[in-house]
């Protein structure tokens, strides 16, 4: 995530809440009587004190497949969500997170399933108790006019309707306002996406791109995501689009500029540097570690922000104003793809995890591209950093503040400077090896970079990322 540095104003933000669990009868006939005294809820919120409501308990998500139509013209989605998870307890209801959207049927591995709205959650009862352990699916047939959602560091996100589409997108929530999920990180799954538009959009979204078909006006594109992904890097961009078509590494590439914005230059021109830009990170932190490559280019300036959507980040218009390449911007947002998409947060108290590494990308890119060295950005950052504010830590209202931004990029090149450079790639190569398509914390990276490194490091880390005065430089 990068912001462009203009902050809207605050809004209330629109909590989408529920929980997902697993389905599966006790035995094959399932549980009655005084077995299913022994099931329970699954928890309605994750526990994350940083997203109240957000996320559920009592089970584990393996895939959803959406299958979503949307009319511009009147802004009405309608859907089906399949979804397949396995149960972490014995369960007798699980909740989903879903923001404003009207539900139909739902069903539990294919039997009827009684269901309510609880606000923003949907919460599934179904018939028999799912037992721990053993895989279900359920479906959920949805439908009606999506909504956004507003926060106050980032402005609208969610599902927001535009003059020739929509753009779903939004940190940390999103997801919810358009398909019933877990909506929390440490929940992660693949995805597959049938999306159908009237004829002449494009419709965008994650992953590899599947066949397309057209009847009676309207067409279908398909996308899958195969790699565990955290559902608000999930998004969904329709409208009229430059698409441009290509591969890289022997894998697709596909970039996307709004037909508004300018056909070269500034937007156009970055993205065609993500395949540069990959592999100078790659050269650094480890293999990339999907199946696609690509990018695109909104020209909503409600989107005032980019974000590292899996595979294919978004960005919003004002990162190329006046038609300037950024290819910073890109190098920021691709080395997500490492931190924070494959190696994913366990808790959003972490997101230093995410922001830091990625800031910590832009010096390392500016360097090679001929600009300003790593040292001496740590240099000019040092000099101008506010030490009272925790990179870890830092609080709902701060956590997109310069503290995990650039004071987590102090952090990490600090790291650097201690171990020596061959040490410090060797860390982050471990890091994204061993991590890759799941979750870590904080205290998993130090552990880490300390058994890498042979060396106590845990007093670095706290002095440059929570300690209260400017650290002695190493």
């Amino acid at each position: 995530m990068v912001l462009t540095g203009r902050r809207p104003p605050r809004r209330r933000v629109a909590v989408a809440v529920t929980a997902l669990t697993s389905a599966i009868a006790l035995g094959a006939a399932g549980c009655t009587g005084a077995d299913r005294d022994m099931f329970r809820p699954g928890a309605a919120d994750a526990g994350d004190p940083y997203v109240p409501g957000h996320g559920n308990g009592g089970y584990d998500v393996k895939n959803y497949h959406l299958d979503v139509r949307y009319d511009p013209a009147t802004d009405r989605l309608t859907g089906r969500a399949t979804i397949t998870a396995t149960a972490t307890q014995d369960l007798s209801r699980f909740n989903l997170d879903l923001v404003g959207l009207q539900v139909g049927a739902v069903t539990v591995n294919g039997t009827r399933a009684e269901h309510r709205r609880d606000d923003g959650e949907l919460v599934v009862t179904p018939p028999d108790g799912l037992s721990r352990g053993r895989p279900f699916t359920v479906a959920v047939d949805y439908a009606g006019v999506p909504t956004a959602v507003s926060d106050g560091a980032l402005g609208s996100g969610g599902f927001l309707h535009t003059a020739d589409g929509a753009v779903a997108l939004g940190q940390p929530d999103s997801a919810a306002t358009w398909f019933p999920v877990n909506d929390h990180p440490s929940d992660k799954a693949s995805y597959e996406l049938a999306v159908t538009v009237p004829d002449g959009l494009s419709a965008l979204s994650n992953g590899v791109p599947g066949p397309k078909s057209s009847a009676d006006g309207w067409t279908t594109w398909r996308w899958s995501e195969r790699t565990p992904m955290a559902s608000y890097l999930s998004t969904l961009v329709i409208g009229d689009y430059r698409v441009v078509t290509g591969s890289h590494a022997g894998q697709p590439m596909i970039t996307a500029v709004a037909a508004s914005l300018p056909a070269t230059g500034g937007a156009a021109g970055s993205l065609a540097r993500t395949g540069e830009i990959v592999d100078f990170l790659a050269s650094r932190f480890g293999p990339y570690p999907f199946e696609s490559y690509g990018g695109i280019v909104v020209a909503d300036d409600r989107v005032a922000y980019a974000l590292e959507t899996q595979s294919r980040p978004v960005y919003g218009p004002a990162f190329f104003a006046d038609d300037r390449p950024n290819p910073g911007v890109v190098a920021h947002e691709l080395a997500h793809q490492w931190f924070g998409d494959s190696v994913s947060l366990t808790r959003w108290g972490d997101i230093w995890l995410n922001e830091g590494f990625a800031s910590y990308a832009e010096w390392l890119w500016e360097e090679h591209d001929g600009g300003r060295t790593a040292q001496r950005n740590f240099e000019l950052q040092y000099a101008s950093t506010d030490w009272s504010q925790p990179s870890v830590e830092p609080g709902r209202e701060r956590m997109f503040g310069a503290a995990v931004y650039k004071r987590g990029a102090l952090a990490v090149h600090a790291l650097r400077r201690t171990v020596g450079d061959a040490t410090f790639f060797r860390i982050l190569h471990t890091w994204t090896t061993e991590r890759a398509a799941g979750s870590g914390t904080t205290a998993d990276f130090v552990a880490l970079a300390e058994r890498v490194a042979d060396r106590q490091l845990r007093p670095l880390f706290d002095a440059w990322l929570v300690g209260g005065a400017a650290p002695t430089l190493p």
